[in-house]
């Protein structure tokens, strides 16, 4: 079935068929009337904890899906102007993939502070949450291109 405001990844729609083996996404949600923009960050899935067996002591955990493909960004302002707008009014793209919990907060902040996203008018941004140590982006590697 194919999503009415779908997702899309370089031009392209993405499904759950094309998560694989990321954990989550770097996002950009933009106003098409006006031009601004929201940059966040959304996981791909969740572990839910169920009950255990009868007879067992050990909860079972299962990892499901998020409402990613529902997902709409948690800025006030920018909800606010898309139940006045419309949802037609907006794109949503996914601007990179991340394949682990630590890079997908870290990749956040990176795009956040790279696209100054406090500092302009034509942003829905009005925060910058992280928390962040050193063990939880060991394994990501510098790219001087980036830079």
């Amino acid at each position: 079935m194919a999503y009415e405001y779908p997702w899309t990844y370089n031009g392209v729609i993405f499904d759950s068929e094309d998560i694989g083996a990321y954990y989550g996404f770097i996002y950009r949600i933009t106003n098409l009337t006006n031009g601004h923009d929201y940059v966040g960050r959304k996981y791909f899935k969740t572990i839910k904890k169920r009950p255990p067996l009868k007879g067992k002591k050990n909860k079972r955990l299962e990892t499901i899906e998020t409402d990613w493909k529902d997902y709409w960004g948690s800025s006030s302002r920018l909800v606010a102007d898309i139940l006045a707008l419309g949802k037609e009014q907006f794109k949503r793209e996914i601007i990179h993939l991340c394949t682990s919990r630590g890079e997908t907060n870290y990749m956040e902040a990176h795009y956040q502070f790279m696209e100054v996203v406090l500092l302009r008018e034509d942003n829905y941004n009005g925060i910058i949450q992280i928390k962040l140590g050193k063990g939880s982006v060991k394994d990501l590697k510098i790219n001087k291109t980036n830079e």
